[in-house]
């Protein structure tokens, strides 16, 4: 027995990004990648050389985290007292990054650390970065970040909207609002 109501018609679920469907997989043939040459230089020196690798990667990535971070701060200390804004980051993020991968047990994380320590990559990795964080909000909003509030919603299934008035307790009936208000669209 039908009501005559009409059947919520769901959207179409978004496609996946490549980004999401293969970044599992990447980590798991990496972390298999890293477990294979761990085993492979134990091996050949032994277990004992691959512990020192992995302490020494450890400490020397913990050193490294700490002197970018010494240096972002002060930075940002004789910004804050000249009264203004603190430069870019002098690849103080790239630092702690290169520092972080040093940390992270495996000789594959190890190089990829070494090399975001090298001034020439930093810039490189940087500049590309940047160009490609400056493409992709291009692409994503051609209207700009104004619209971006009006596109964030909350859809009901079954399509419905609900019209209301916010009411603050706080005012009086005879009293002007303090700040304006933005008006309600749709």
């Amino acid at each position: 027995m039908t009501t005559g109501a009409p059947i919520p018609t769901y959207p179409a679920r978004p496609r996946r990004s490549r980004l999401r469907t293969f970044l599992p997989l990447g980590v798991a043939a990496w972390l298999v990648l890293e477990i294979w040459l761990l085993s492979m230089v134990a091996g050949a020196t032994s277990g004992f050389v691959v512990f020192l690798l992995i302490v020494a990667g450890f400490v020397l990535g913990a050193a490294v985290i700490k002197k970018a971070g010494r240096r972002a701060f002060r930075n940002l200390n004789e910004a804050l007292q000249r009264g203004g804004t603190p430069q870019s980051g002098e690849g103080n993020g790239l630092m702690m990054l290169g520092g972080l991968l040093l940390m992270i047990p495996g000789l594959i994380s190890d190089a990829m650390g070494l090399l975001l320590l090298i001034p020439p990559v930093q810039k490189a990795v940087s500049r590309f970065t940047e160009r490609t964080v400056d493409r992709k909000l291009r692409e994503a909003a051609p209207e700009g970040f104004g619209d971006a509030f009006q596109q964030a919603r909350i859809h009901r299934p079954d399509g419905k909207v609900v019209q209301g008035e916010v009411v603050r307790d706080d005012e009086r009936p005879g009293d002007a609002p303090q700040e304006p208000r933005p008006p309600l669209t749709r």
